[in-house]
């Protein structure tokens, strides 16, 4: 699945760095799409001999990157759940402006 709407990944390894999610267009080989992916952990990597990738969101040269197998099939991802962030964010903002 793609870590932003959730579809499955269906393209074959190794994942390229122009791949995209067929549904939200997103950048498939990202850190955020890799089976290294350790939120938390020194540059957000379990592997500690990479480099320093800024936008975890984003295509990156890494060559550590492995998709991770839990995005071979469906999820809810994460958009809606950003989208809703804000909406609440705008809500509330909305509250201070005349």
């Amino acid at each position: 699945m793609c870590w932003y709407c959730g579809s499955a990944v269906v393209d074959a390894e190794p994942i390229g760095r122009s791949a995209r999610c067929l549904d939200c267009s997103k950048d498939l080989r990202s850190c955020r799409n890799c089976r290294f992916f350790l939120p938390g952990g020194k540059g957000d990597c379990a592997e500690s001999s990479t480099e320093f990738v800024s936008d975890k969101e984003r295509a990156n040269f890494c060559d550590w990157f492995a998709l991770n197998p839990k995005f071979r099939s469906p999820s809810a991802g994460e958009g809606k759940s950003r989208k809703a962030e804000g909406d609440a964010r705008s809500a509330f903002g909305s509250l201070f402006n005349d």
